[in-house]
Formats: structure tokens, sequence, C-alpha cells
């Protein structure tokens, strides 16, 4: 039984240099797809520790966040690779650094941009944070981000540098702007909602608490809360159908997903499918019908990275199940989920650690490799 939370190898790769102006120009290399995929496999760069894509609405581009506080972008019609700057000065270490990244809803008007990442405290604290700028690519081959403000951070800050989440989701309808915050390893604060920790908060844009979360009559900070009793979540995302998901890491065992239904409690660290670091037991699901169990779980753990529903485009009988980048498993899972149960449909091994997957605008897939030299693959349909 292997832990879910760990650190990534290095890799054997490195980034290749940008030429100063910041335009580097690769061209999609093929590689060996995964024994019995129904998908080509090619490379479109190497990037230093990439965490989270996202595609920009218009242009096609994948934004490509770095754990190290660095961001840049791949055109992939011509290969370019440029890069982003104005981000935040980040707590880099562990697992903190710069996270998630997710275009505003009225993207074409605004040119807004979210951000996540972890920043320090005082006494040797951290937590996550989440800000709001405006996006301007007027120069060939970089872009800046513009105005970058705060609008939510994780409470209380607390030491170490594990476990903070920090992924973003906007509502279908765009009115709400979902983040999960992670319990930073701590356990009991899950299961308090006089804080942050191990919750998924339901923010206006603005990051303000939205009107009507289920705990507002609490007082603040209760009445940010969506959800509460999370360990990690790392992957957050709507389905086909407007239901909301996450994905979330256990400890020795019980990775999971998770229908998530507003003002619910799932139950860490009180109950989880998978048993403590130092091998002591946690009571299961089954023990506490009061939590809401999981749809899927695994023992062993594959090590989520995050996740997507697939729309069915270009392979139809996927559609609206969920694709997960593994990185204990190294692999693409694909899981079909109706109400609370779910199923696993197939593994595709790459054989390096996955960390992201994002669908294109036209159905084909992009996978990103974890660690130092992590690469950005491209999969589309197989002969």
């Amino acid at each position: 039984m292997f832990a879910s939370c760990g650190t990534a190898s290095p890799g054997t790769d490195t980034p290749s240099p940008a030429p100063a102006s910041g335009v580097n120009t690769v061209a999609g290399q093929p590689i060996e797809a995964p024994a019995g995929a129904p998908f080509m496999v090619s490379s479109l760069g190497v990037f230093n520790e990439p965490w989270a894509l996202a595609t920009e609405p218009g242009t096609g581009r994948i934004f490509i966040t770095e754990k190290p506080g660095t961001m840049r972008f791949v055109q992939p019609g011509t290969g370019e690779i440029g890069t982003v700057t104005g981000l935040p000065e980040v707590d880099y270490g562990g697992q903190g650094g710069l996270g998630d990244i997710a275009f505003a809803p009225d993207y074409a008007a605004s040119r807004g941009v979210y951000l996540s990442w972890a920043e320090p405290g005082d006494g040797n604290t951290r937590g996550a944070a989440v800000g709001r700028g405006t996006l301007n690519c007027d120069q060939p081959g970089t872009c800046r981000i513009e105005g970058l403000e705060v609008i939510w951070r994780q409470t209380p800050k607390v030491t170490g540098s594990g476990h903070y989440s920090h992924r973003l989701e906007f509502s279908p309808d765009g009115q709400f702007l979902f983040v999960s915050s992670g319990d930073r390893q701590k356990g009991e604060p899950a299961q308090d909602v006089s804080n942050t920790l191990g919750t998924i908060v339901r923010l206006l844009p603005d990051g303000t608490p939205a009107p009507g979360n289920p705990l507002a009559d609490r007082g603040s900070p209760a009445d940010q809360i969506w959800s509460y009793g999370h360990r990690n979540v790392l992957g957050l995302q709507f389905d086909q159908e407007g239901q909301l998901w996450d994905l979330e890491h256990g400890p020795r065992g019980g990775d999971e997903i998770n229908r998530i239904v507003p003002g619910n409690n799932y139950g860490w660290p009180i109950v989880s499918n998978g048993v403590n670091y130092n091998g002591s037991p946690i009571p299961d699901h089954a023990t506490r019908p009061e939590f809401h169990a999981p749809a899927i779980g695994w023992t062993p753990v594959i090590g989520p990275g995050d996740f997507l529903f697939y729309s069915g485009k270009l392979w139809p009988e996927w559609r609206n199940q969920a694709l997960i980048a593994s990185l204990t498993t190294m692999s693409l899972v694909r899981v079909s989920l109706s109400g609370d149960n779910g199923t696993e449909e197939a593994r595709y091994e790459f054989g390096n650690r996955l960390r992201d997957v994002l669908e294109a605008p036209d159905g084909s897939l992009y996978v990103i490799e974890d660690g130092d030299g992590g690469r950005l693959l491209h999969l589309t349909p197989g002969e």
C-alpha cells in the first residue's frame, strides 16, 4: 500500500532554455502510446515542475503553471512556447508553490485570470491564496498578468508545506468560484467550520462569500463553506450534467471521488477507507453513515493529480466519464460515475507521473507529466 501524497521524483530530462526573446518553437514529437490505448501521443515541450493546465478562451493557447513560481504557454498550432510575467511570489517547497489557473467566465470582455499559490505567513506559517488579475499578451512570445490582487486566503495559516489543495473551478453558469482548501496535514480542523481548512468554499468572482451558502448563519469564515471534512482535494470539476465532484488524496489508501452536496460532511479525519501513515487504523466510511461516503475509492492509491469530465467529441463512448491524471500509477484512469457510485473502466499507463489533464476545444486531450522535465503530451485518436 502506498501513501497518496508523496512528492515527485526528479525527471531525467531538463527543460531547454528559451531564447532571450521568450519565444521557443517545438514541433510535436510522436512518442509511444500506452499499450491498448485508443489514441496516439506526441510531445509538445518540456516544463519545470508543471502543476496546472488551462486553455485561453478564443486563442486555444495552453497555459502551464510551474510550481517554483513561473508560467509558460504553448500555441498548439505553431508549437510556440512563451513566457508569462507579473506572477506572485510563492512559498516554494514541499507541495507548495504556484498552483492553479482559471480564466474568468467573461474573459473575452474582462481578460480576467485567476491564480492560486502558497504564500508565507508569520512565524514559519503558510497558506493558500487566490488572486485575480488581467492578462495582457500584446508582445510576441510573452504575456503579463497586470493588477494581480489577492481575493481569498485559506485561514488560518499554519506550519508545514503540504495539502494546500487550492484547485479553482467556476460553476457552469459562471456565477460562482469554487476553491478546494486542503487540511494542511492537520486533520482535525477539517471537522471545525470556524476555519476553512479541509473544505470546499463557494465564492463570488470577487472572492467574497456567495449568498446562500449552507453554513452562512454561523458567521465568518463558515459563510464561505460549501462542504467540509475533506483531506487534500486535487481535483474539482463539474460534470456534463452540472454536478460538482472532487478528487481527493487519502492517507495510506483511500483515494476517492466524491459527489459534492452543499453542507455535507465527508468525514475526514474521523473516517477514511485508508489507514494512517504509521499503520494505525481509521474507521471505514461504512461505520459512520452520517458522513457522505465516496462514489469510488482506491486502495492501493492512484495518487491523483487532477481530472476532467470528457465531452465525448472524439471518443463518444467516454462522454461524461472522468479522466484522471495519476501520479502513483503513472496512468490516465477512466471512471464512469452515476449518483454516488463509480466504476473504473480503464487505465492507460504512460510510465511517468501525470499531474494534470485538459480537454482542448476540438476534443483532443493534453496531459502534463509531473516533476522537473515534465512533458506536455497531446492525445489524438489512433489510426
